[in-house]
């Protein structure tokens, strides 16, 4: 057991700051004690995933990068010391900063699950790949990377918010439920879509063949794919939480939507009701568990 972790007494950036401005919300809405200390976590990220995945959408979609349809076409006109346009460079400031703050949130902010340490690793990768990619003008792919990631978080804490919401002021409300049901379905069939299929076939294709063809010389060839590699191990142990999740389903031994990554809490005697958030103490969120490496 290693030691616990402590949040360091600093100034707040603004993306810490942005994120604790949402728990007036918890309470607003009088969530369970235990949902009001996760929501701001949940809030915050699906606000960013959304805005994320929708400007890499419009890069894709919306402009004449042809990334996506033609993945060899990332390596074309490749040279050291292009230029960065300047719409991609805006989505790698975007990025980075996210990526920079999520492993100080992921020490100190979020609630300690049981991938945490992966997830920490995972956001470690994802900023070398963002700086590096942007260094050596790798940038076409980066975008691409982006857009098949981003799209299966902005389903995942949109599902975690519905949890969160369906018991408000001790009132069961089934529409939140139910929209949790469907949301993790389709948060599933997405992260296999888009993370496990489409990420090999478009992105490692590109950098693994592709990039040779273009550029037989191109630098840097085995550290770039050792590192998405690395990122598509961790998608494929990801992916096992959700074949966890729906071998507890179809086995009858959940009857709900959660989060299997959390701790189980030891609780004594026969489960109890819920409470209105009033009776209970809120939780500061980060804190629900000790953090050991």
């Amino acid at each position: 057991m290693g030691p616990s972790w402590r949040a360091p007494s600093r100034r707040m950036g603004a993306f810490p700051a942005l994120r604790r401005s949402l728990k007036p919300l918890a309470r607003w809405c009088q969530l369970q004690p235990r949902d009001a200390a996760k929501m701001p976590e949940s809030a915050w990220k699906f606000l960013f995933y959304s805005t994320a995945w929708g400007y890499s959408a419009y890069l894709l979609f919306g402009t004449n990068y042809p990334f996506f349809h033609d993945p060899p076409s990332v390596f074309y006109d490749w040279k050291p010391g292009m230029e960065v346009p300047r719409d991609i460079a805006v989505a790698y400031l975007l990025q980075g900063s996210f990526y920079g703050h999520s492993i100080y949130a992921t020490l100190y902010m979020d609630a300690w699950r049981k991938d945490s340490v992966v997830m920490l690793l995972h956001h470690v990768v994802t900023l070398v790949l963002i700086v590096f990619s942007y260094a050596f003008r790798y940038h076409n792919v980066g975008i691409l990377v982006l857009f098949l990631h981003d799209i299966s978080d902005v389903q995942l804490e949109f599902t975690k918010l519905n949890v969160y919401f369906k018991f408000r002021g001790g009132v069961y409300h089934r529409l939140n439920d139910l929209i949790s049901d469907v949301g993790c379905v389709s948060f599933s069939i997405t992260w296999f879509w888009f993370r496990l299929y489409w990420f090999p076939l478009k992105v490692l294709y590109a950098t693994c063949h592709c990039s040779l063809l273009s550029v037989p010389d191109i630098p840097f060839y085995f550290f770039f794919n050792a590192l998405l590699l690395t990122l598509l191990l961790m998608n494929i142990y990801w992916f096992l939480y959700i074949v966890v999740f729906a071998a507890k389903v179809l086995t009858g031994q959940v009857r709900e939507v959660s989060d299997v990554r959390e701790y189980d809490e030891a609780v004594e005697g026969p489960p109890l009701p819920p409470k209105s958030w009033k009776e209970e103490k809120p939780l500061r969120n980060g804190l629900v568990k000790d953090k050991h490496f």
